[in-house]
């Protein structure tokens, strides 16, 4: 079984087909390719919605020609059409969810809405080392922070999540903050490897609370007040030393609940996945971490860490092969900007 997968929830737009093997084994890549709006949004200093489904209309007939292509397939050899049905952008939803609708009724095939948190949830399958189940999962992407015990396709259990900012919006808030470019966390990392993590006295939120849960929005206030401190025209090396110290602040809370979850949980997988999870420091203290406690660590490939095509069509695939979805022969489809991965 071939499947199409459609990507469009924010400001990537992303397409990739993989290729089924049957229950039991991870469905294979053949192809994907993804267009990043990020120059078009750094004029702004964030995503504008309405450039953001305007781009992906653009963008998404070209991308699945280049992806067809590059799979050596033909639009008929297609069997599934997935697109992501939330969370996100609910314009920008729109433009996937109808276009792959209006494509598999086309081609007579049927559609299937994924949720985009599962869809990153399961990308590290596609990586040279695929997890097993059972295991814990730190989902770090974009506005959302959670630790999930995962124990199957679809057998998900929330352990904590983010109160009030997630983590990405931590890097990205203290980004702006220090005047650096869209997509600021990228950025703030880059600038962190020029500072000293321990020459600005940051925050850990709910680093010892007895939950598993985040918050994130409290160590963004206390960025401000460090950056107003240094007065009207700070030094390069005084905003290196906050961008680092901002960095180990977010990292030390990620990793210590995470070592929490798995200590309670008694696993002994630990999967990374999100945009956060290409931070290089990040990976640099669990490596660290899990391997004093003989604990796997799993992430995806980082060229799919960001939003993609790849994982939606990865999760289409994996919830058929489970016998958990039935693709929709229908062509009505809605959108969820707000949709709960418990809900799934």
């Amino acid at each position: 079984m071939n499947v199409l997968g459609i990507e469009s929830s924010c400001d990537e737009t992303g397409v990739a087909v993989v290729q089924s093997l049957g229950a039991g084994r991870v469905p294979r890549l053949l192809a994907h390719a993804l267009h990043s709006q990020a120059d078009m949004h750094e004029a702004f200093g964030g995503v504008v919605p309405e450039l953001a489904s305007r781009d992906h209309i653009r963008r998404i007939v070209p991308l699945c020609e280049t992806v067809l292509a590059q799979a050596g397939l033909a639009r008929q050899d297609i069997d599934l059409v997935a697109y992501t049905r939330g969370p996100g952008l609910a314009g920008a939803l729109l433009v996937g969810a109808g276009f792959a609708v209006a494509l598999a009724a086309a081609l007579g095939k049927p559609a299937l809405a994924v949720h985009h948190l599962e869809g990153h949830l399961l990308t590290p399958f596609l990586s040279a080392d695929p997890p097993e189940f059972p295991f814990l999962a730190l989902l770090v992407s974009g506005g959302h922070t959670q630790l999930m015990r995962v124990d199957g396709v679809g057998r998900y259990t929330l352990l904590g999540e983010t109160i009030d900012d997630a983590a990405g919006e931590a890097f990205d808030k203290s980004a702006k903050l220090l005047g650096l470019g869209y997509p600021g966390g990228p950025a703030l990392s880059r600038l962190a490897t020029q500072g000293a993590e321990d020459a600005v006295a940051l925050p850990r939120p709910l680093l010892h609370a007895d939950n598993l849960d985040f918050s994130f929005a409290g160590l963004k206030t206390a960025v401000a007040t460090a950056f107003r401190r240094f007065g009207p025209s700070p030094s390069g090396q005084q905003r290196a030393d906050l961008a680092a110290a901002t960095q180990a602040a977010i990292v030390d809370v990620l990793v210590a609940k995470s070592l929490k979850a798995l200590k309670q949980t008694g696993l002994t997988r630990l999967v990374v996945a999100g945009g956060v999870g290409a931070n290089r420091r990040l990976r640099e203290r669990l490596d660290e971490a899990c391997a004093r406690r003989r604990i796997r660590v799993h992430y995806p490939e980082l060229e799919l860490c960001t939003d993609n095509g790849a994982m939606i069509a990865l999760a289409a695939a994996m919830r058929v092969d489970a016998g958990l979805a039935a693709p929709d022969a229908a062509r009505s489809f809605d959108v969820a900007p707000r949709w709960p991965l418990a809900e799934v």
